[in-house]
């Protein structure tokens, strides 16, 4: 009857085990074994020894089954992974009938199993957002009829009639009226091209302005946005899933097991010694500590904003050597910002920010909000245009405080004035576009924009180098000009500049053959290179859904510095999995030692190896805990101190515009209306720049040394605010002569200029450095 009995709870275990669906086996094993335990420890309490026999046998028995899959599957991988112990103590304890200790194993192993499945619930490289986003009809001209097809009618030479908003459905080129298009989606560029006439247009470009005529290229199959899917699910295909780091343990550990505990049969005779051997062999803190140090490790990062996927990627993440970044969206902030105003003599740059703003405030161009966002950071009162009217790729044109002005592009002419030549060379050096103010059609100031570096970026980089990343490249679609003067700013080791999406997959290839290789990046084009990467790290905050599902990391916060929480992290729990496993190992060989020589029972062994587990999992546990020395934390007052300098420097933006303007004015005259606007600089500093560095020296930076390690790190920044004062001296010197002399000498003319150019250059770089160093310290 008990053998029945067995043989029937034997069987009903196999039928429920085979009904669990394979992504839940892991829990339901749990649940059971640690229900065998619970049940026999209770019968064993109140006298029914055999009663609790049968239950720890059964919860032994639970676990053979799971545990031999297990094994065959890493087997057929050409692995000896480290459950194969496990179950050859399983089997041993229910020969030897040692049945609680081979619950316990039993549970161990169920445990240890179950977290790594939390661990690396590896998602493949999914490609639905790119064929969500791709289009599946055109409409298609006939004449003068406009029919909707299905994209698979269309052939090359058909004309395609693509309406604003609307995703190029292939590769084409524009018939008849300009095209102004988004191609960020292929590029990663924010700013919007135009494509005239006769022009190739290529599939996945958003049209940005109004309808045009498209004459198809190529097939559907044979497009662009086509050609960035296959890629990406090729690339995806390469990359396989990671060795566990236990089974790399395993390779030494296995064999060392098996021969210990033969020898103790073989010398003692004793079945049951070789299976208090194998018990305490079993490697509980390979199975525990990896996975425990991983789950913490994910836990940590998912409280900054930082989604890794599974403990593969982990894994990975803390062994990579090789960084690969994208420009735009990733190292830059994926947006153009006001860089400069330039204003005609006569004329001041806040007003022609006003003026620019006012038009533009309707407008939904992406140049048109970075103006007004400008004019209102600065705090200028915008005032309603009338009669408005907006060509797509020329800008707005409205009547305002009764004059016709206009803001956008400048016809070209070569009857430009000086400040206006002088104005397009500044753009063509900082890599930056133009959006021309006119009124009554002659150009009267214009606005610089630029897509900036990420504030947070250079720090980024200096940690990723301290946690072992020893080699930083930029790959962009981006020219190379803008491409090289980032890298040198950032320190990187390399620069590849005008890269196509299969380029960037190539280059991720490459870099792969050297060393563990992250991609970071946040477009569609960026997907291909993120899913060919060892580890594929997307900015999610904004960038595309395709580029976040082709990535092992996302970071949902628009912040790059999370790059560095989200290595730092890996690093630490991969060191402290690596410390657990090992020290773990360490405390078990010695068991594995007394058990050998007969001074360790099977039972007392298992129990022992749940002390070791304790030990190995509180040690784990460690990387729940993020190394403060990484980031620094600010106190909330600090924090707060932190917004209001960062929030005034861009109110006083106008101030640095007003210094460089005298400065030119005073290279094209010396005459009263150049030291007037040298006077007006001059009042600007003193009333409003002056006071506010003298806030930072007095509140700002005594906030900031606790946390940056004493005043000596904030002394070179204190030496920059004599510089700018001493400047200002200066220049309230020379203002002094000509007050007194009634004119400008010509001997103090140069020095005045010198004084003027070199403040602008001083304030400027003084804020980049105070914005990448401080302000990027709080959220």
């Amino acid at each position: 009857m008990d053998h029945f009995l067995r043989f029937t709870s034997v069987e009903f275990i196999r039928r429920v085990f085979s009904a669990v669906p394979r992504s839940r086996l892991e829990q339901v094993l749990l649940a059971v074994t640690a229900a065998a335990l619970a049940a026999g420890g209770t019968a064993w309490l109140v006298g029914a020894r055999g009663t609790a026999d049968l239950c720890w046998g059964l919860g032994t028995v639970a676990a053979i089954g799971p545990a031999s899959a297990w094994v065959v599957s890493a087997l057929r991988q050409h692995r000896a992974g480290v459950d194969l112990i496990a179950v050859l103590a399983l089997g041993g304890t229910l020969v030897v009938g040692e049945y609680l200790a081979g619950a316990l194993i039993a549970l161990m192993l169920a445990t240890g199993r179950t977290l790594e499945a939390a661990a690396q619930r590896r998602a493949s490289h999914d490609l639905r957002a790119l064929l969500e986003h791709a289009p599946r009809s055109a409409r298609r001209r006939i004449g003068s009829d406009v029919r909707t097809v299905p994209l698979a009618e269309v052939a090359v030479g058909d004309v395609l009639v693509v309406g604003p908003g609307e995703v190029v459905p292939v590769d084409g080129r524009v018939v008849g009226s300009t095209a102004v298009l988004d191609e960020s989606v292929l590029t990663g560029e924010p700013l919007a091209v135009e494509r005239t006439a006769g022009r190739a247009v290529r599939s996945g470009a958003v049209n940005a302005g109004g309808a045009f005529d498209l004459r198809a290229s190529a097939t559907a199959q044979d497009s662009t946005y086509a050609g960035i899917v296959r890629l990406a699910r090729e690339a995806g295909a390469e990359s396989a899933p990671v060795v566990r780091l236990a089974d790399r343990y395993a390779a030494w550990f296995l064999p060392l097991s098996l021969t210990a505990a033969g020898l103790a049969w073989l010398i003692s005779g004793s079945p049951v010694r070789a299976v208090a051997v194998l018990v305490v062999a079993t490697p509980c803190p390979l199975l525990l500590a990896a996975p425990v140090a991983v789950v913490s490790g994910l836990s940590r990062a998912s409280r900054l904003g930082v989604v890794i996927r599974d403990g593969g990627a982990l894994e990975n993440l803390g062994r990579a050597r090789t960084l690969l970044l994208d420009k735009t969206g990733t190292l830059t902030s994926g947006r153009p910002h006001a860089l400069d105003v330039v204003a005609a003599p006569g004329w001041k740059p806040a007003d022609v920010l006003r003026l620019a703003a006012s038009l533009d405030q309707y407008s939904p161009h992406v140049l048109a909000r970075a103006i007004v966002d400008a004019a209102r950071d600065r705090g200028l009162e915008l005032s309603p245009p009338t009669d408005v009217t907006e060509e797509p790729g020329r800008g707005a044109t409205a009547t305002l405080d009764g004059r016709r002005m206009s803001v956008g592009r400048l016809e070209a002419r070569s009857d430009k004035p000086n400040w206006a030549r002088a104005a397009d060379n500044r753009a063509l050096l900082d890599g930056a576009a133009v959006a021309w103010l006119t009124v009554d059609g002659s150009p009267v100031g214009a606005v610089l924009l630029r897509d900036p570096l990420r504030r947070d970026a250079p720090r980024t980089l200096r940690r990723l180098r301290t946690t072992g990343i020893g080699r930083l490249t930029l790959l962009t679609g981006d020219r190379p000009e803008p491409a090289r003067e980032i890298a040198a700013v950032l320190g990187l080791d390399d620069v590849r500049a005008e890269l196509t999406p299969a380029d960037k997959v190539a280059a991720v290839r490459a870099e792969r053959g050297r060393a563990v290789t992250v991609m970071v990046g946040d477009g569609v084009n960026d997907a291909p290179a993120l899913a060919a990467a060892d580890v594929g790290v997307a900015m999610g905050a904004r960038g595309s859904t395709a580029s976040s599902e082709a990535a092992d990391v996302v970071l949902t916060t628009d912040r790059v510095d999370r790059l560095a929480d989200a290595v730092a992290i890996a690093v630490r729990a991969r060191r402290i999995a690596v410390q657990s496993a090992l020290g773990g190992m360490l405390m078990s060989l010695a068991a594995m030692a007394a058990a050998a020589v007969g001074l360790l029972p099977p039972a007392v062994g298992a129990l022992l190896q749940e002390g070791i587990d304790v030990a190995v999992i509180l040690n784990a546990l460690r990387a729940l805990r993020l190394d403060q020395a990484a980031r620094p934390a600010l106190q909330p007052a600090t924090e707060a101190l932190v917004h209001r300098f960062a929030a005034e420097h861009e109110d006083l933006q106008d101030v640095l515009e007003a210094v460089r303007d005298a400065a030119d004015q005073l290279s094209d005259s010396s005459g009263p209306k150049a030291l007037a606007a040298v006077g007006e600089a001059h009042r600007l500093v003193t009333d409003r720049l002056l006071p506010h560095e003298q806030a930072e020296e007095h509140q700002l930076y005594p906030a900031l040394a606790p946390t940056l390690g004493g005043p000596e790190a904030t002394a070179t920044m204190s030496r920059a605010h004599t510089e700018i004062e001493r400047l200002a001296r200066r220049i309230a010197t020379h203002l002094q002569l000509v007050a007194t002399e009634g004119d400008l000498a010509l001997e103090q003319l140069d020095d005045l200029r010198a004084c003027l150019y070199g403040l602008h250059s001083v304030l400027r770089l003084h804020f980049a450095q105070e914005e990448e160093t401080y302000f990027s310290l709080a959220p």
